[in-house]
């Protein structure tokens, strides 16, 4: 039954908060008596204490995007359930959660500051300005991916209905409505908790009058393709990015927040009450290949699950914004290890809703987004709810969960581009902005179809190489400070040994069509020199990291 399943990783999560949890708390000698830099800078703008209640959401939140949804369930269809249901368990206990852990105290034991910086500073200079570079890629490809799933939701489709059309207006008037709350709370000072009673009802109808749209209407909308999907959602990215944050992206990403409450609370009810069996098959498999596309699980389960078990884009947040409201240094264990062990859980939910179809079904044939939503919607049948009216509600949720991603990743690539190129101006960052959409919009036009499909595996191990370069730079903080660092050294070559296998794995066709003569499509040129580029740069980045362990053990 799904419900022994679910509960299971519950009591194996609760399980390794508490007692690896501690064990983390116990080697990072985390103290209260240190004043953190939210405390001591408290500026009301950037440097804010909050509740660990309060931040915990908000982080969860940022970090809680389609990644834990999308990466299982495609694992879990290519190898089985069984296979990515372990990995995200131990996964999420042992390596991401000691990633987020260890990356959001390492900021606050630096002054709030980004792993960038603390490359800088325990690594050297150079190191910065590569991984800088490394970020600047993962981000684009974080872009790419999840683009193209917007889109895909936009034209989604099945049993005869084209429901896309409905979510994609929708999805508009939720980004309108943000805007307005943004507007309300800004100009007209409107208290959050009336602003919350106003407008959070107001997306929950504009859900509903999405699946009422008149038949030319749906029509007219119907008739815009993938790619031109694509453009437009880019364009937003581009608006978003440049948009100040109490426009657009503060109000929207707040009731994107409770939207993810909303499906997460009936996810888990559903899956622990709903009485669904298991019918998928635990494994997928002859011998390590996947029956359905012929992939080594090993190591392409890691990359593909990405998020739902460890995520180097969770570094950046943690010490981008969280750390900069961190109230007390043994907040981290709830706020970087908790809600990374609620993102596994997240990723197991997801899971389920594939695991309740048998083999054979018609929806196996669907994108993640489309099966994640169908589970969602049969479990609000329990509840009483028309099932497109729910399946409608399910993908705006799943887009907002995207949008959130875009907005933050856009704009980081704006930052990291400013700062490579010393771009301080107005239009520097409106240049900087164009420049990071480039890629993205080539790499797309370039495919054709489903070009998520063709940019994930390279977001996959960007983001894992991603994390796994940030435990590098926190082994070497470590070490320098005089504290053990096995728990992440360990952690940290495990991933890179995975992700680096699994990126030549990615270069090697690459290179044999290149040499060939075969004509390669743009989409696999990018992805084979990126993937080339991040292999370099890893490589480049240890080797600057171990000049710099060599160092510490020479003044020892």
């Amino acid at each position: 039954m799904i419900a022994g399943i679910v509960l299971i990783t519950m009591v194996l999560l609760l399980a390794g908060y508490v007692f690896y949890g501690r064990f983390l708390t116990r080697r990072l000698e985390l103290d209260d008596a240190q004043v953190t830099p939210a405390v001591q800078i408290n500026d009301g703008q950037d440097y804010v204490p909050a509740k660990p209640a309060l931040l915990l959401g908000q982080h969860f939140s940022a970090i809680a995007a389609a990644g834990p949804i999308v990466g299982p369930i495609l694992a879990a269809l290519w190898f089985g359930w069984l296979p990515a249901l372990i990995w995200i368990i131990l996964g999420a206990i042992f390596i991401g959660g000691t990633h987020d852990f260890t990356s959001l105290i390492a900021s606050v034991r630096h002054k709030a500051s980004s792993i960038g910086e603390i490359v800088r500073q325990n690594i050297s200079p150079t190191s910065q300005i590569l991984f800088l570079g490394f970020v600047w890629l993962a981000l684009v490809y974080v872009i790419i991916a999840f683009t193209d799933l917007t889109a895909q939701t936009f034209k989604a489709g099945m049993e005869g209905s084209n429901f896309g059309p409905g979510v994609a207006v929708s999805s508009l008037l939720y980004l309108i409505l943000g805007i307005a709350m943004g507007i309300a709370l800004r100009k007209f000072k409107l208290n959050l908790t009336l602003a919350t009673i106003i407008f959070l009802p107001l997306v929950l109808l504009v859900i509903w009058a999405g699946t009422l749209l008149p038949p030319g209407i749906v029509d007219f909308i119907g008739r815009i393709t993938l790619k031109q999907w694509d453009v437009i959602i880019l364009i937003y990215c581009f608006l978003a990015s440049i948009a100040p944050m109490w426009l657009l992206l503060q109000p929207r990403g707040y009731l994107g927040g409770w939207l993810l409450y909303l499906t997460i609370v009936p996810s888990l009810m559903g899956a622990l009450f709903g009485g669904f069996s298991i019918e998928y098959p635990a494994f997928n498999l002859t011998g390590i290949q996947s029956l359905m596309n012929g992939k080594m699980m090993i190591p392409l389960i890691f990359t593909t699950i990405a998020c739902g078990a460890c995520s180097g884009f969770h570094g950046i947040v943690s010490s981008g914004t969280t750390s900069k409201q961190l109230y007390k240094e043994r907040h981290t264990q709830v706020i970087g290890y908790g809600a990374m062990l609620l993102e596994g859980l997240l990723a197991v939910l997801a899971i389920a809703t594939l695991m309740i179809l048998p083999k054979g079904d018609s929806m196996l044939g669907a994108d993640p987004n489309i099966i994640y939503a169908n589970g969602l919607a049969r479990y609000f049948g329990l509840l009483g709810l028309d099932y497109h009216l729910a399946l409608a509600f399910a993908l705006l949720a799943f887009s907002t969960f995207i949008y959130d991603t875009l907005d933050v990743c856009t704009r980081l690539c704006r930052y990291i581009t400013q700062e490579l190129l010393g771009w301080k101006t107005r239009l520097g960052g409106i240049i900087a902005t164009f420049i990071s959409l480039i890629l993205p919009l080539v790499f797309l036009l370039s495919t054709k179809e489903k070009g998520y499909l063709a940019a994930w595996p390279t977001f996959g191990v960007s983001n894992q190489l991603l994390a796994s370069l940030t435990l590098l730079a926190i082994t070497v903080w470590l070490k320098k400070s005089g504290k053990k660092a096995m728990f992440t050294f360990i952690p940290m070559v495990f991933m890179a040994v995975m992700t680096l296998w699994a990126i030549i794995m990615q270069i090697i066709p690459f290179w044999k069509k290149l040499f060939s003569g075969i004509t390669i499509e743009p989409a696999v040129q990018i992805s084979g020199i990126v993937g080339m580029v991040l292999f370099g740069l890893s490589i480049w980045l240890m080797w600057e990291a171990y000049l710099a362990l060599r160092g510490v053990k020479n003044r020892v």
